[in-house]
């Protein structure tokens, strides 16, 4: 039986967004429907700092806030510069162009299609979630996290 493959795209927008602009385009992206699974990419915002003199003291950084996605509450871990999607078919994509572009009215984005998340498991998702982990997860593992990946139920 042959696996099937899902068309993917990448947003780069032209600069890091704040969080009020990455709720925007994430509500946006979740309005349509066929999205199967995003992640987001961007300098990591740790909640403490990781070293230095002052190693564990609080790190109160003004871009990690917590954000509301649909009905379900985040706290943002990355200043998000890029988002990669993984759609159920190409015919969305221009639906999910058209959704976008009003959030993106004072600086630019690139939208681009291609391949740009693993499909198959790696030895990260193997040591992280076993021989038996979720096709849903794959690649969405972050070695070095010690929390799972956020899942945000969208509408079908």
């Amino acid at each position: 039986m042959t696996e099937a493959t899902f068309p993917q795209c990448r947003i780069d927008s032209e600069r890091f967004m704040n969080p009020e602009t990455t709720e925007r385009l994430l509500n946006q992206i979740i309005s349509v429907p066929g999205v199967r699974r995003m992640v987001l990419n961007g300098p990591r915002l740790p909640a403490t700092v990781p070293y230095g003199p002052s190693k564990g003291i609080a790190n109160p950084h003004p871009m990690r806030k917590t954000i509301r996605v649909g009905d379900q509450e985040m706290e943002l871990q990355v200043h998000v510069g890029t988002v990669l999607l993984e759609l159920e078919n190409r015919d969305i994509i221009p639906a999910l162009k058209a959704a976008i572009e009003p959030v993106f009215k004072d600086f630019s984005f690139h939208m681009k299609e291609g391949r740009f998340m693993k499909t198959e498991p790696s030895l990260v998702d193997y040591c992280k979630y076993g021989p038996d982990a979720d096709k849903e997860i794959l690649g969405l593992a972050d070695p070095n996290s010690k929390s799972r990946p956020v899942i945000i139920q969208g509408t079908k």
